[in-house]
């Protein structure tokens, strides 16, 4: 009992070391996570597995269709008949004897004499089959039904696409806010120091109280920005976790760096020729429009005649006792054929429908066709324009970087003031605030311009 009673709570106490553990994921590992845990993919999947089911479906149609029946009847009063009045009374008598007439003083009816036919207990069994011969709708619908469930593939498939890119557009955020707070955080480092030698040296004499007060100005700024950045980034990952399907209340950290995740992508050609065919949504309209030419068929084939073939073998019992009835058998086979005539332009109004949306799918794909060139053409004016900025902010953050250090070591030897000091810091910080926008745009353009190729 001890054993257990052990066993149990050092159960107990890794299962809540687990769950105080933070999850460090970096951009794969998220996008490999949400592919897992996103629910538009499980409904996604749902939707295959309900196409398959379609299929199984339709091709039932066309197997043969059997059915057994079984009816047992007990009649409390046995349905009466008037006998007309031409029998003769002689017969009348045969009939009162039997007890299927009234007794003899009824049969004065001029209406005619009421008579019981039939007996109390009715059983019949039986079974029928039903097979279609040739229907010319059935194949189509059959191929329409495999053609959809390749079409909710692709739905699958595009949606994966979609979830990857929604992942993308909620990680990178974050890893921005994350490399500004990393700069922040080593600014706070720095300035701290210099407040720290600046209010030694006011001690000493050597600087004013004016001096001192700007350092802890801007030390109060930045901790204050840190700390706004921080919360904002708390709701940055929610969001990241809700398209990731990762549970609110735990805890997540991302990993990576800007610069690392520019490395890692592959080198961009810009002078690639863009393949419509290979976006997933471009695949899912072309399948589209192949339901409505199958449409079109199956709303043809509606004006093919029908041929069925059927057979039935039933066996009926009939007896006022079950132990004394006999069985009677009933058995039949037979064809059905169907052709239509005229349905009142039913099914011309169906074909001229379909025939419609086919052109509604054409037109669509040829929207979106022009709409991945555009986006296409975008994503590569947006990558040399960042990969540009990139290079005067780059420029911009080492000159920003030799004027704050100048400054302070003119600041040191006493000949610069308090107020260039402060100048250089903001310069400085804007800066490097800048090239970490630059570089965010850059990798943003960079995954935007993969993801309209259809990578």
């Amino acid at each position: 009992m001890i054993r257990y009673t052990l066993f149990f709570s050092m159960f107990l106490l890794s299962a809540f070391s687990l769950s105080g553990q933070e999850t460090q994921m970096d951009l794969q590992e998220a996008i490999q996570y949400a592919l897992q845990n996103n629910p538009s993919l499980d409904r996604a999947q749902i939707n295959i597995s309900d196409a398959q089911e379609q299929i199984v479906e339709r091709r039932a149609i066309g197997l043969p269709q059997i059915n057994a029946t079984l009816e047992y009847q007990y009649f409390i009063d046995i349905p009466t008949q008037i006998l007309p009045d031409f029998i003769s009374p002689s017969i009348y008598g045969v009939l009162f004897e039997e007890g299927l007439v009234e007794p003899f003083d009824l049969m004065t009816d001029p209406n005619g004499q009421p008579a019981q036919f039939g007996t109390k207990h009715n059983l019949s069994a039986g079974i029928s089959l039903n097979t279609m011969i040739f229907d010319g709708s059935y194949f189509v619908g059959l191929k329409a039904a495999q053609t959809y469930r390749d079409y909710v593939a692709k739905q699958l498939d595009s949606e994966r696409f979609n979830v990857e890119k929604q992942v993308v557009e909620a990680f990178l955020p974050a890893l921005l806010i994350q490399t500004n707070l990393n700069t922040l955080q080593k600014n706070i480092g720095n300035l701290e120091a210099l407040y720290q030698e600046t209010s030694a040296m006011y001690k000493e004499g050597f600087v004013e109280q004016l001096d001192v007060d700007r350092l802890e100005l801007s030390l109060a700024n930045l901790q204050t920005e840190y700390e706004k950045l921080d919360r904002q980034k708390s709701v940055v990952v929610n969001g990241l976790k809700m398209v990731m399907g990762y549970p609110m209340d735990a805890d997540l950290v991302i990993e990576g760096t800007i610069e690392a995740l520019l490395e890692e992508t592959a080198t961009i050609d810009l002078s690639e020729t863009a393949n419509v065919a290979v976006r997933p949504e471009y695949q899912v309209a072309s399948f589209g429009k192949t339901l409505n030419e199958l449409n079109i068929k199956l709303n043809k084939s509606e004006y093919l005649p029908k041929l069925y073939a059927f057979g039935s073998y039933q066996a009926s019992l009939y007896a006022n006792e079950l132990s004394t009835g006999q069985w009677f058998p009933t058995s039949l086979v037979g064809l059905r054929l169907q052709v239509p005539i005229f349905d009142g332009l039913n099914k011309k109004a169906k074909v001229q429908r379909t025939k419609l949306d086919l052109e509604v799918a054409q037109s669509q794909i040829a929207e979106l066709e022009q709409y991945i060139y555009f986006e296409v053409e975008n994503a590569r004016i947006a990558y040399l324009n960042a990969s540009e900025t990139v290079g005067s902010r780059r420029k911009n953050l080492d000159l920003a970087n030799r004027i704050y250090e100048t400054t302070q070591i003119k600041y040191r030897e006493g000949v610069g003031s308090s107020l260039e000091m402060n100048q250089a810091e903001q310069s400085l910080f804007t800066s490097q605030q800048n090239y970490n926008q630059a570089l965010y745009d850059l990798l943003v353009a960079k995954m935007d311009y993969e993801k309209a190729m259809g990578r």
